[in-house]
């Protein structure tokens, strides 16, 4: 089914770097499943989204997080920006929230022996 730009809600630059990395959908398991209880409301998602039931979208964003979806994702989108010499990696930073620091990243703690 053909879709009009005003239904798309990804641009296709965007969507040929993610298409690849969606697994395929895997075979229906039966009825029910489980039920994520977070607050978050799956069930009020979009019907114009697509994505079947909030259970499934659960399931399926899971699926993807668990097969790396996401960080390969990341790392495809900042490569291409990179090319096309949209990121200026001069002013790039690390903090603590993104790397885990060894023995607290501390210089001034007495090293182990």
């Amino acid at each position: 089914m053909a879709k009009t730009t005003q239904q798309r809600r990804v641009e296709d630059r965007l969507w040929e770097l993610i298409e690849p990395l969606i697994p395929s959908r895997p075979a229906p398991r039966g009825p029910g499943g489980r039920v994520l209880d977070t607050g978050c409301r799956w069930r009020d998602l979009p019907e114009q989204l697509g994505c079947g039931s909030g259970h499934t979208a659960w399931r399926r964003l899971r699926e993807w997080q668990d097969a790396g979806v996401w960080d390969r994702l990341h790392q495809l989108v900042l490569d291409d920006l990179s090319n096309i010499d949209e990121l200026d990696w001069t002013r790039g930073c690390i903090d603590a929230v993104s790397v885990r620091s060894k023995r607290g990243g501390r210089a001034d703690r007495p090293q182990p022996h």
